[in-house]
């Protein structure tokens, strides 16, 4: 039988600028893992801050390449969007690239009033509000405008939103509006809770912004929940916006800038499936199409992009403890963690992510399925991307060294959406977090962001220890 090195090599391109594999053991950006195993245990949670960085620049060139050869007339911005992951050490990395913020609660203001704090965003930083304003939203975005933010600008969601900016806002500041999409046809509705509506969007600016000396209406914003995709219902929804775009400019001389939200994927596999360079070279030509046919200039563009800033950073580590046979042919690796816990958008949205072993590469492979430490039934993993099956090196009792396995691309959204800190389902701890870095001179760093969460927290937030 071929072994798991055999495999991986003969499904993939492989190995990759990512990933490659040296004695049988698998490096991730070069990073010794099993090492980092050794000193952290498992479970891990990884980051790792240049992959971060490099994300940006690429985007960045993309761009730059793209508005070059359409010979584009607009200027390109990166924010990125901080609900993809908000933990310091990430937004403090995407602020080394000269990006802006986009903002979805309240809640986010004090990340933004903290980074000023440090010197990290100035008040000449874009800060694109996005979301429903509840009251104390509109009320943060106020105070940022009155601090003298100049760039805040909130992205008006609903018709009376701009209300309250016209009785509390004090300084002169621009503002945005957010168009309502039309979601994929497969959606249970079929326009998105979020903007406005369409056809409310020049009566909107007429009645509410273009009379108020202290508004101006600069950004037109959208945003589609598939992401950026070669699909026919992408390019629909893109040109639907565009030409609202045009529509309004030509009674609103004001407005020169699209946000075209993010969406831009990351690889939930190793072989590659996206081509970044010709989508977005394709989205300028499109809007540079549009809006010469309407006779408008075209647009300056900002993205905000989230997952694929952060997601590619990511990896989660976990041991093999233990295998079970439960039936002649349904294999279990049972993990020391849990997928409804740590990972949950594998239980929630069956989202696939990069998995490979990071040793045994000399052994056989076999058929398994993974299975977590809680007691609900949906705490598997069984099937990858490209297949509907999970292969690993086999295991033996007489083994000297646990098998262990990895999960990629898991840096955005993973701890937002199962609740850093708090309870966990069957009380599962939250694993370790470790924070990886390059000195100046290309040496790996790490530093432990935190432990793995102990039992004693979790008493104290459930009230039996005060």
């Amino acid at each position: 039988m071929d072994t798991y090195h055999d495999l991986i090599s003969q499904t993939f391109d492989f190995p990759t600028q990512e990933f490659r594999v040296e004695q049988n053991e698998l490096r991730f950006h070069d990073i010794d893992l099993m090492a980092l195993v050794e000193k952290h245990g498992t479970p891990l949670r990884l980051t790792y801050l240049p992959k971060i960085s490099s994300q940006i620049q690429r985007a960045k060139e993309w761009f730059r390449v793209g508005i070059e050869k359409t010979d584009y007339q607009g200027q390109y911005s990166y924010a990125y969007c901080t609900k993809a992951s908000h933990f310091s050490f990430v937004v403090e990395e995407a602020l080394k690239n000269n990006v802006h913020i986009e903002t979805s609660s309240w809640f986010d203001t004090n990340i933004i009033r903290a980074m000023h704090a440090k010197g990290k965003v100035s008040k000449d930083t874009f800060i694109i509000c996005n979301g429903f304003k509840t009251a104390e939203y509109k009320s943060e975005i106020t105070r940022l405008i009155n601090d003298g933010f100049v760039n805040c600008m909130p992205i008006l969601d609903s018709p009376n939103e701009v209300d309250y900016y016209h009785d509390n806002v004090r300084e002169k500041c621009n503002v945005g509006m957010r168009l309502a999409s039309d979601e994929e046809p497969r959606f249970q509705f079929y326009t998105s809770r979020l903007g406005i509506r369409y056809a409310d969007a020049i009566p909107l600016y007429e009645q509410k912004i273009k009379e108020d000396p202290r508004f101006e209406l600069t950004m037109l914003h959208y945003f589609i929940n598939t992401g950026i995709k070669d699909t026919s219902y992408y390019w629909s929804e893109l040109s639907r916006f565009v030409h609202k775009y045009c529509e309004l400019r030509k009674v609103c001389p004001t407005l020169t800038t699209i946000d075209i939200g993010g969406g831009l994927p990351i690889q939930t596999s190793i072989q590659k499936e996206y081509d970044y360079p010709y989508m977005v070279e394709e989205i300028l030509r499109t809007i540079k199409r549009i809006c010469g046919e309407e006779g408008v200039p075209e647009p300056h563009i900002f993205t905000e992009f989230g997952i694929f800033t952060v997601g590619e950073s990511g990896a989660t580590i976990y041991s093999i403890l233990d295998e079970k046979l439960q039936n002649d042919k349904e294999l279990w690796y049972m993990i020391d963690g849990s997928f409804i816990t740590n990972l949950p958008d594998t239980w929630a949205l069956n989202q696939r992510f990069i998995m490979l072993a990071l040793n045994g590469w000399g052994k056989k492979y076999k058929k398994i399925q993974l299975g977590g430490l809680t007691c609900d039934s949906q705490d598997y993993y069984n099937a990858e991307k490209h297949i509907y099956q999970v292969f690993l090196p086999e295991r033996k009792p007489a083994d000297e060294q646990p098998l262990y396995v990895g999960f990629f691309h898991t840096g955005a959204y993973q701890e937002s959406l199962s609740g850093y800190g708090g309870v966990k389902h069957c009380l599962i701890p939250a694993p370790k977090m470790v924070i990886l870095d390059r000195a100046e001179d290309g040496t790996l760093t790490d530093r432990v962001f935190a432990e793995e969460q102990t039992g004693e927290s979790m008493m104290r937030i459930l009230g039996y220890q005060n």
